[in-house]
């Protein structure tokens, strides 16, 4: 096959009766997800950043008459060098499978990868987050990126949790969800593995008497707990913590969005651990 860019032209698939163009297809509900165990990754930033980062790429799909990113162009034409499959599509076959408007002529299916708690421990984990079930996926990938911004090292879903490989998730993880750690686990494994582990557990509540603020509070290795959207971290969670902190309220509304709260208090942990390090 003639790559995009060269001199000979890429003749689209047309198809829609294509398996792999099924499969894509599937991938945008949770049910194809779970059966199937790959996710779709769509954008030119978001697909560089999972070869960038050694995701288990099962293959591209691109539009040829619509990819003009020289740097699109080349990851295309350097992983069909390597043997990975990429399938040209027409704009009007890659428009229907994409999930956005006016998608950029880019995507890729790649295999979900989780890892176990015993996989890590105090010398390859030195800080990150716990989820107690999220419910809304973009709030989950706005904190692997916020975990990315503060130098964090990893994100525990614990029980029940809005799937982490869904669109919105990938999307709002901005690449982040390739490169750090993903652990679901229960809250109880979790907090065991915690303890085994000598990690300091900070919890989130609006009824913590501790400001989040305070100078020294925090110290690694440690994770951020925060409970879900609706309902936070209950009174039996928040007691297995070593310390709930608050974020102050001076308005009328009661809480933050969890990606925002999540934010708030990284930045603030980052800013105690270069102080204790200065």
């Amino acid at each position: 096959m003639c790559w995009p860019g060269s001199h000979c032209a890429v003749t689209p698939f047309t198809s829609k009766n294509n398996a792999r163009l099924k499969q894509i297809r599937s991938l945008y509900q949770a049910k194809g997800r779970k059966e199937s165990g790959l996710f779709v990754v769509e954008g030119i930033r978001h697909v560089g950043e999972a070869l960038q980062a050694g995701a288990a790429v099962e293959y591209l799909c691109y539009a040829p008459d619509q990819l003009d990113s020289p740097f699109a162009l080349e990851l295309v034409r350097q992983q069909e060098a390597l043997g990975l499959p990429c399938l040209a599509v027409s704009n009007e076959t890659f428009a229907s499978l994409a999930s956005k408007e006016n998608p950029q002529g880019l995507l890729a299916v790649v295999r979900q990868a989780e890892h176990r708690l015993d996989q890590l421990d105090r010398e390859n984990f030195r800080w990150g987050v716990a989820l107690v079930s999220p419910q809304d996926p973009g709030n989950i990938g706005t904190i692997l990126r916020t975990i990315d911004a503060v130098g964090a090292k990893g994100l525990f879903l614990l029980e029940n949790s809005a799937d982490p490989f869904s669109p919105a998730c990938v999307r709002a993880s901005m690449g982040a969800l390739f490169w750090y750690p993903l652990v679901r686990a229960s809250f109880a494994d979790f907090t065991a593995w915690a303890r085994r582990q000598g990690f300091k557990l900070y919890g989130t509540s609006a009824h913590a008497s501790l400001d989040y603020r305070q100078a020294g509070l925090f110290a690694q290795p440690c994770i951020l707990v925060l409970g879900s959207e609706q309902k936070g971290l209950s009174a039996a969670q928040i007691e297995s913590c070593d310390l709930a902190v608050s974020l102050p309220m001076r308005g009328r509304v009661t809480s933050l969005n969890l990606g925002v709260a999540a934010g708030v208090v990284l930045y603030a942990m980052l800013e105690d651990f270069e102080r204790q390090q200065s």
